[in-house]
């Protein structure tokens, strides 16, 4: 699968003054909170054909399903035909209690399309950001995703996560004859492809720093590998053979490394390859199963799950394996660590009373929050913000779905694709 080149001219416009003084925007909203009430934005269909409907249409379901904003009715609109070049009329946009606006133009200049937007704050009547992006025509999805990142980093101070991707396992046929493929989509769930053919189980997928290139378990019958995938290229390639199953494989920061698990009679410990070398180096060694080794975002430190103590934990050692200490103290079963981006937290799947939450901790083990409970939650993934988590659901007897949760707990969700759905994992921002 090759990733369609895309060229975006990022431009300010009109009112840089407006861009530089966040702090008088009434509009803002502090998302740290965990009571915000969803800010009314209008959304209305972008000038220049059709083609500007569907752009606002994303850029509108974007910022809705983030929970923050609360696009409006169009049918409530009042002020019709805007264009990015003209002012908008604030008292129609005051009449259905809009508190920000963003509208745009469309033009097509040598078989590219020039998207020009606005972001107005309306109880203040002026800008708050005017940009242009510039693209091929089939990539129309990604200059929407890039316009929403933008509003949105804008009225909350924090970067978005839209223009992204995310990698997982699609699950097809009946139950006990189940394949599973490696697929990719939008964060949306738009533009899903498969990029193995089913003839082997896949799992545990995670992308590297670049986004273009992931790792992922292969399973057969009589062994297991871990595999590289470059998404530009479509080449495959193993990172060897080793003896015992091998799983749970993750990149560090920087792409260079990958720690994973080796099992042997029983026992599993953590390793990591330098990907230049292919030179594997022990990192634990004790007589239990370490698993699901997930590296702190400055590459210093490992987060990993242990049943040292008698049942799993999780504990962080330092990236060479030295000073292992566990952080979680609360009863139940802890699995899956996952560190956020922005290093604040590490996520986790726990087992408790019977249900099953996606948690999360400070990296000392201190505020553990569960976010979610149901019959079956498990394996957490960051949204490059590190304020979303993705990870799948199962009910009793059903397939596993995509759903997505905020830091707070407050905005839990079901994703948009329709199919059967596990292990995910979200890429970082794309170029």
């Amino acid at each position: 699968m090759r990733l369609k080149t895309l060229m975006f001219a990022l431009i300010c416009a009109v009112a840089p003054l407006a861009m530089t003084q966040p702090a008088q925007a009434q509009v803002e909203l502090t998302v740290t909170r965990g009571d915000v009430q969803p800010l009314p934005i209008a959304v209305p269909a972008f000038s220049g054909g059709a083609v500007g409907g569907d752009i606002a249409q994303v850029i509108a379901a974007n910022l809705q399903r983030s929970g923050l904003f609360r696009p409006l009715d169009p049918a409530s609109f009042t002020e019709r035909d805007l264009t990015a070049a003209v002012q908008p009329r604030f008292a129609s946009w005051k009449d259905i209690n809009a508190s920000a606006l963003v509208n745009g133009t469309v033009t097509v200049q040598g078989g590219q399309i020039r998207v020009d937007f606005r972001l107005w704050d309306v109880s203040q009547e002026k800008q708050l950001l005017g940009l242009q992006f510039t693209s091929s025509p089939e990539n129309w999805r990604r200059v929407a995703h890039k316009i929403s990142d933008a509003v949105y980093e804008r009225l909350t101070g924090e970067k978005g996560y839209f223009d992204t991707r995310i990698v997982f396992v699609a699950e097809s046929g009946a139950r006990g004859k189940t394949i599973k493929r490696l697929a990719i989509m939008d964060q949306d769930g738009a533009n899903p492809s498969y990029l193995t053919a089913g003839d082997s189980i896949v799992m545990t997928p995670r992308f590297s720093s670049n986004s273009q290139e992931i790792t992922y378990m292969s399973l057969r019958p009589d062994s297991s590998s871990i595999y590289l995938f470059n998404l530009e290229t479509a080449r495959r390639e193993s990172l060897g053979t080793f003896q015992g199953m091998v799983f749970a494989p993750r990149f560090s920061p920087d792409g260079g490394k990958v720690a994973f698990s080796v099992e042997r009679g029983g026992n599993s410990d953590i390793y990591v390859m330098n990907l230049s070398s292919h030179a594997s180096v022990r990192l634990t060694s004790d007589p239990s199963i370490d698993t699901s080794p997930s590296f702190s975002p400055d590459g210093t430190k490992i987060a990993f799950n242990s049943d040292r103590s008698g049942q799993p934990q999780l504990y962080v050692m330092g990236a060479d394996g030295s000073a292992s200490r566990r952080i979680s103290n609360g009863g139940g079963r802890y699995t899956t660590p996952v560190w956020s981006p922005t290093g604040e937290f590490i996520a986790f799947t726990k087992q408790t009373g019977g249900e099953f939450h996606i948690g999360v901790m400070r990296p000392d083990g201190s505020d553990e929050r569960l976010l979610t409970s149901s019959y079956l939650d498990e394996g957490p993934t960051w949204a490059p913000n590190g304020r979303v988590l993705m990870f799948s659901r199962e009910t009793p007897g059903g397939p596993p779905k995509l759903w997505s949760v905020d830091v707070t707990g407050r905005i839990l969700q079901p994703m948009p694709y329709p199919g059967a759905g596990s292990d995910p994992a979200w890429s970082p921002l794309l170029n």
